[in-house]
């Protein structure tokens, strides 16, 4: 069972019993409990005697529950022991059980059922021809219908409920057809043919009217017939009432009494004789599969040895040396041997088993007689013949990667609908992890230990197959069921081992699986700073456009020269580097994943054509990658790449504007002009000062964001990641590791945490807006100055050389001082309004305001998740406690505004709040805690309430 759906049913279950989720106690510590003490595929042994024994003395219909338990048990039921004593555990837990009865009456009342006993009902009807009341009337029919509704309603739910069962049952086989004469000819079997209640010759004599040696010896000849499945003179087979009924016989009634006692211990060896032959012809069908085609032939050949005792009886019969006493002696070794498969046969029958069900119920068999030497070899000889073609199976799949199940029996089952060529498409590990999955039913019991290790091992070398080789495992020999399991359990770890060593050789060495991954992290993880600069710089003006106005041919173009003129030239993987327009952004992208199977999972539905990205939204790189390297970088990882990518990318652009654009446009009208600043007012630089401050307060945000995501993330995961692939031993450790390295990379860069998500791209959004604005500022306040050299010709230049010279330079000076002063007067004029002033404290102020919700969520989640990782950037964000102080001051005013409002609610005072400075008169005590507003606000709702 996958986690999601673990998961869902623990949810189920919590909300059933009406158990509160809670930050300790919720669904997700449950589900990684019952995911750590799980065993897949491991049918849990326990002894459910004293279970089954108390759950009959607590209940009000014991006898009903040990039929159905007896029922359960004879079909084979796996898990029925371990339901059992999970029942008898809550018969002793009555705060559940009243949970349960609660449950069970809302939900019957809402249905409008009943949870009455239908015979308790029944009692409560009137007798007949009694007098009834208008009112009485009316309640019994009440009843009556509400009665109806629930043995509608319980019908056609186990109605519901066989029919997904037999549609999940149904094997997706191939059944060739058989002839119709097998139908038509009904004496083609070894089985009594039909029986009848009552002798059909009325002119045999009766049994009683014959002396008693006569009586004994005509007996004796219809007991041999009927070991051979054929009706006697006095002794008659009856129809089957059922289709796996016991045979039944009607003997003589005139059969002298001692005579008729002895004769009846002998028809259970006629009655298991019926049972095994039926078995046998109905099991060799080709729909019953190869392991019950096996079993059959190693009974038929029991019985070929059965038939030859028939007929030494019957030659000694002939030759007048067989009494009934001789004929008791003879056959006692037969009847158990009879007695063991007629018993096999019926339990397999009742549990309708095929393939490794049988084997288990075999192999169980088997193990019960270990004090019966005899019995136990009868039944390993039954169980290593039916294990035969399920161990050819088995061989084919651990040595060469193969499957041929042509009848749905072996534990691994192949989903033909999935393939390879889907990695490059589907979001999901649907290859891997469903084309070849474990069916849980056809797992023998004596294979559950290793059933992982045979899955693994025949989808490694189904891998290497697919890539064009023919593994052979050096090492290969027959497989022989014995009651040691050990034996074949070493032979399985050696294909194993064998096994996930090639395919691991195969990617690693020949594929250059780690090197294509090193290469994915050069560009999808920025790790190559001068190509994505150069990038960046060559792609500027096309990002800006709308998506519908850029032409991808263009960005591959300038994609391949960026990568031809940096040091990524040297990488050869560059060329499976793609370029990619997405229809949606980033957000709309987590925000789509994260909301799955949630309320809000419809707010995020968008029309891409609603959107209206730019190029910079919608730019991600993808990366081509064949199989069967396919299998670790499937779409899955590179869309986890692809949402790091572009997380990473759209930080380093805020970067890039609040470095280049703000610092140029700026420094370029007050700094960079020494004398046209000069020129300024005192009012200006106050505010330029500001704009300065405020730049310089969100680069360090987002430099230091950027380092804590690049160096504290993304490199300690990948040392951690590279440190696992040293070390690594088979396939499924690097998909797993390398799904460990994504999923911490995702988890510790904010993205799968909605609200710091949210929060985060506020701060961005904010710093755009700001570096947006102060671009159209500089616009708004440049002048361009067009000076017109003139041209003379070369002879008028070399004449007037120095007297040219020095008139231009006093043209350029004039020019300056002329631009410098429309400049001055215009930033003058610009900064003097109230608009520019406004402006620039609103960004302060907005960003000083998400910068705090940040630093404080932050904190809260780390602390509540016991998430230490995240302390890092507060640390660097806040680095000489100045943000810390005002998070001190904001809780430390929300606490006491708590304590007044509480105190005010208790005195009935409506007096206004004073409104003082965060800092000032605050008690020591008033520290910032993360997660105490939380809690102090619920206390303060709880005890208002």
């Amino acid at each position: 069972m996958s986690e999601f759906k673990l998961h869902h049913h623990v949810s189920e279950l919590m909300n059933l019993l009406g158990v509160r989720s809670t930050d300790t106690v919720g669904a997700e510590v449950y589900t990684e409990m019952l995911q750590k003490n799980t065993t897949p595929y491991i049918t849990t042994q326990v002894s459910a005697h004293q279970a089954k024994r108390k759950i009959a003395e607590s209940s009000t219909t014991p006898i009903e529950f040990l039929a159905k338990y007896d029922e359960l048990k004879g079909k084979n039921m796996r898990d029925l022991d371990p339901l059992v004593l999970l029942l008898s555990q809550l018969t002793e837990e009555e705060q559940t059980k009243k949970i349960l009865e609660k449950q069970a009456k809302t939900k019957a009342d809402e249905a409008g059922m009943t949870l009455l006993q239908h015979g308790k009902i029944f009692s409560q009807l009137p007798a007949p021809g009694a007098k009834i009341t208008n009112q009485e009337f009316t309640e019994l029919k009440d009843m009556l219908l509400k009665e109806s509704k629930s043995v509608a309603g319980t019908t056609s739910t186990e109605i519901l409920r066989k029919a997904l069962r037999e549609k999940q049952m149904k094997r997706n086989v191939n059944i060739p057809p058989q002839p119709e004469w097998l139908f038509q000819r009904p004496s083609l079997t070894l089985d009594f043919i039909v029986g009848v209640d009552e002798p059909i010759d009325q002119n045999i004599v009766p049994l009683g009217s014959l002396p008693l040696p006569m009586q004994e010896q005509a007996i004796i000849e219809d007991l041999l017939k009927c070991m051979e499945g054929i009706e006697g003179k006095y002794i008659l087979a009856r129809a089957l009432t059922e289709r796996y009924a016991p045979k039944e016989f009607m003997i003589d009634e005139s059969l002298d009494p001692s005579v008729q006692e002895l004769v009846r211990r002998f028809l259970p060896l006629c009655s298991n004789y019926s049972t095994v032959v039926r078995f046998i012809e109905e099991k060799s069908a080709f729909e019953y599969g190869l392991v019950n085609h096996a079993l059959s032939a190693s009974m038929r050949t029991l019985i070929k040895d059965y038939m030859v005792l028939v007929a030494q009886l019957e030659q000694q019969y002939r030759n007048g040396n067989l009494t009934l006493q001789k004929f008791w002696f003879y056959i006692q070794p037969t009847m158990r041997t009879l007695d063991i498969l007629a018993s096999i046969a019926n339990s397999i029958n009742r549990g309708e088993c095929i393939g490794g069900a049988v084997l288990s119920l075999l192999h169980e068999k088997t193990s019960g007689l270990i004090g019966d030497a005899k019995c136990q070899e009868l039944c390993l000889f039954l169980t290593q013949s039916a294990c035969v073609p399920y161990f050819e199976i088995l061989e084919k799949w651990i040595y060469k990667g193969i499957i041929k199940d042509p009848y749905s029996e072996f534990l691994v089952e192949e989903n033909e609908t999935i393939q390879k060529e889907k990695l490059q498409e589907d979001y999901n590990d649907a290859y891997w992890d469903q084309h070849y999955t474990i069916c849980r039913e056809r797992i023998p019991v004596f294979l559950e230990q290793v059933a992982d290790k045979i899955l693994n091992t025949g989808k490694y070398l189904n891998v290497i197959r697919l890539c064009g080789r023919d593994p052979k495992f050096p090492y290969a020999v027959e497989m022989v069921y014995t009651l040691k399991e050990r034996k074949y359990y070493e032979q399985i770890e050696k294909a194993y081992s064998y096994a996930s060593k090639l395919l691991l050789d195969l990617l690693m060495k020949e594929k250059e699986l780690n090197s294509r991954i090193k290469s994915i992290k050069h560009y999808f993880l920025l790790d190559k700073g001068d190509f994505l600069v150069q990038f960046m710089d060559m792609t500027e003006e096309e990002m800006k456009q709308d998506i519908d106005n850029i032409m991808p041919s263009r960005l591959e173009s300038l994609l391949e020269l960026a990568l031809r003129t940096s040091t990524a030239n040297v990488d050869p993987f560059k060329d499976d580097l793609k370029v990619e327009l997405l229809p949606y952004d980033l957000i709309t992208q987590l925000f789509q994943i994260l909301t799955i199977d949630t309320k809000q999972e419809k707010d995020y539905r968008v029309d891409p054509t609603d959107l209206h990205l730019s190029g910079l939204e919608a730019f991600s790189f993808d990366y081509v990658v064949k199989w069967p390297v396919s299998l670790v970088l499937n779409r899955k990882a590179l869309t986890r790449y692809q949402m790091l990518f572009r997380h990473l990318f759209y930080c380093k652009h805020v970067e890039r504007q609040l470095c280049r654009n703000l610092h140029y446009q700026l420094l370029k009208h007050v700094w960079i002009g020494n004398k046209a600043a000069k020129m300024y007012s005192l009012h200006s630089c106050k505010w330029y000062s500001a704009a300065f401050a405020l730049r310089q307060k969100m680069l360090n945000f987002v430099q230091n964001f950027e380092y804590y995501m690049l160096f504290e993330v993304i490199e300690y995961n990948w040392h951690v990641f590279q440190s696992n692939m040293d070390s690594v031993s088979n396939i499924d450790n690097v998909l797993d590791y390398h799904s460990d390295f994504l999923d911490n990379c995702l988890k510790d860069c904010m993205l799968t945490n909605p609200d710091l998500l949210k929060t985060v791209h506020k701060l961005m959004m904010v710093c755009v807006t700001f570096s947006n604005f102060i671009q159209r500022l500089s616009a708004s306040t440049s002048v361009e100055v067009e000076t017109k050299p003139t041209r003379e010709s070369s002879l008028q230049a070399t004449k007037k050389n120095s007297k040219d010279t020095s008139s231009k330079q006093k043209m350029a000076t004039k020019n300056q001082k002329l631009q410098n002063k429309i400049v001055a007067e215009n930033v003058d004029l610009l900064v003097a309004s109230e608009n520019f002033e406004r402006t620039i404290a609103n960004f302060d102020q907005n960003f000083t305001r998400l910068l705090l919700e940040l630093l404080e969520k932050i904190m809260d989640y780390s602390c509540n998740s016991g998430e230490p990782k995240l302390h890092n950037i507060l640390y660097r964000l806040d680095f000489n406690g100045f943000y810390t102080e005002r998070l001190e001051a904001i809780s430390a005013e929300r606490a006491t505004m708590d304590a007044s409002s509480t105190h005010s609610s208790d005195t009935g005072s409506t007096g206004s709040w004073p409104t003082s400075s965060f800092t000032s008169s605050r008690p020591d005590s008033a520290r910032y805690v993360p997660g105490l507003m939380k809690s102090r606000s619920s206390s303060s709702n709880n005890s208002t309430s």
